[in-house]
């Protein structure tokens, strides 16, 4: 027995991570940067998240440079 009333609902999801069209392609947040990454969290597990500063700032100006809201 089906629901003959049941109305479809459209359903907007607004994704965070798409850049303006014609701008960059889409990339999910854990593919882009990989290097000021990598630096990043080398630096976060050898010295702790308070003294890395300039790359954890680095890696932020990268990720909104790829269209990242960050």
């Amino acid at each position: 027995m089906g629901n003959a009333s049941a109305k479809a609902v459209e359903v907007k999801v607004a994704d965070s991570a798409a850049p303006a069209a014609g701008e960059k392609p889409k990339l999910k947040p854990c593919c882009a940067c990989p290097e000021t990454k990598r630096a990043r969290d080398a630096c976060i597990i050898e010295n702790g998240e308070e003294n890395c500063g300039p790359l954890i700032e680095e890696h932020k100006a990268c990720m909104r440079k790829m269209g990242f809201n960050i």
